[in-house]
């Protein structure tokens, strides 16, 4: 709902050091401080809501990933990018197990296009071509062979050197060679499949035997990319010819390449895939920065709908839950006999001032505004009070649909609590040279 919650565990220190100057131990800070975060994690299991997560209704969803995308560079297409990261998740997702799998997703980048010419393609995109030019462009009902052996012939595995002193032995060596290859792509042949995905390359020579053999290949396939390909496909990842056999073939529905504009970049789509929960992100961008950044939100987006598919757990954003921390606190910070009621109210002190900065950007006055939502959300019983940034007349977090994941919101309060616990158990710090 805010970047301001970036740099909220900066605050618990600043309080701490006034408290550190009027003389309380760090011990005893670092205990109030967690106390209070307890408290304040408590709380928030108390005035959260169940959020929907429903494949037959994303609706919800989509809303809470335009909320993520608002201050992103990609909001002028926030609309098609949180459909995209909301049906990548979904696609990968295990409901039940509540679990996601972010291997699954791959996201790709080319830039020289528009940012609403990027997709969701429901299978594997890889930046390679089919390894000869007269190779056909586009395949169906595709069996795919996924090799990460040489095709070439075999070599010693020690320092070596051959002597070609005729004609007639460079002839023998070329006979051996062809005889080589045509034995490894009838190999493939004989497996029934009809297209070779290989981790390494092959030579112009292997190159033209595939071709005349009508057997598509692509050379010089990375590593992530063929893991993928083969979870996707269903496939077997095969390290020696010998042990290729039909059963460890990968099927897709169509195997095509896509080139751009008058461009010669081309790449291969592998579509219809047997596991269908294998996707693709493919983002376009008039420029690298552009495309990076895109990136980084529809990262951010799937990291918020991730969350919501862990815990469907929300708070409600815009300050309003900091708030209702702070008043949670600051109750039983009165109720402590001990010195640590010091640290928890400086807690809440630092929990407010994340409103009170969102109140301060959005050019409102920060404290008569923090004071007012305070005394509202006390009066009412209304932990669903924030900060009206966008001035569309209500304070109601509900209502604007600001909210923010339980999961992230909790995570957020004790990394920040952790980090101060650690900086005030330091006693002192020396610098090179200090002593001299």
């Amino acid at each position: 709902s805010s970047g301001i919650n970036a740099e909220w565990p900066l605050r618990p220190g600043e309080q701490a050091e006034v408290l550190l100057e009027r003389g309380i131990h760090p011990i005893r800070i670092a205990d109030g401080y967690e106390n209070a975060a307890r408290v304040a994690v408590e709380h928030l299991d108390k005035i959260a809501e169940d959020f929907p997560v429903d494949k037959a209704n994303t609706e919800p969803l989509i809303e809470t990933a335009l909320t993520t995308l608002g201050s992103k560079i990609v909001n002028r297409c926030g609309r098609k990018f949180a459909e995209m990261a909301v049906d990548a998740i979904l696609s990968v997702a295990d409901l039940e197990r509540k679990d996601v799998s972010f291997d699954l997703i791959k996201i790709e980048c080319k830039t020289g296009g528009r940012l609403e010419d990027s997709q969701l393609v429901k299978g594997v995109i890889i930046d390679k071509t089919m390894s000869h030019s007269q190779m056909p462009k586009e395949l169906t009902d595709v069996k795919m062979a996924i090799l990460t052996c040489a095709f070439e012939p075999p070599k010693p595995k020690t320092k070596h050197n051959l002597n070609v002193g005729s004609v007639e032995d460079y002839e023998k060596l070329h006979a051996y060679e062809q005889e080589c290859f045509i034995d490894m792509i009838k190999k493939i042949k004989d497996s029934g499949a009809t297209l070779a995905i290989c981790q390494w390359g092959f030579d112009d020579e292997a190159n033209h035997l595939c071709v005349q053999n009508d057997l598509p290949a692509v050379r010089w396939v990375g590593g992530p990319e063929i893991e993928l390909i083969a979870i996707a496909t269903g496939g077997r990842i095969v390290p020696r010819f010998s042990e290729l056999s039909s059963d460890k073939l990968g099927t897709a529905g169509r195997v095509r390449e896509i080139g751009f504009g008058t461009t010669k970049d081309r790449m291969l789509v592998i579509e219809d895939c047997q596991n269908t929960r294998a996707v693709t992100m493919f983002l376009r961008g008039s420029n690298q920065m552009i495309v990076q950044e895109a990136k980084r939100s529809v990262w951010d987006a799937m990291c918020v709908i991730r969350n919501l598919v862990r815990d469907s757990r929300i708070v409600y954003g815009g300050g309003s839950n900091e708030i209702a921390c702070a008043v949670a606190v600051n109750e039983q910070a009165d109720k402590i006999p001990t010195i640590e009621q010091y640290a928890m109210r400086a807690f809440a002190d630092a929990l407010e001032s994340v409103p009170m900065a969102l109140a301060e950007n959005s050019g409102l006055h920060p404290f008569s505004t923090l004071a007012e939502v305070k005394s509202r959300q006390i009066k009412e019983k209304n932990p669903r009070l924030g900060i009206d940034c966008m001035d569309k007349g209500t304070c109601d977090m509900k209502e604007q649909h600001v909210i923010e994941t339980l999961i992230g919101k909790k995570q957020q309060i004790m990394l920040a609590t952790q980090l101060v616990r650690m900086i005030l158990k330091i006693d002192d710090v020396r610098s090179p040279g200090e002593s001299e």
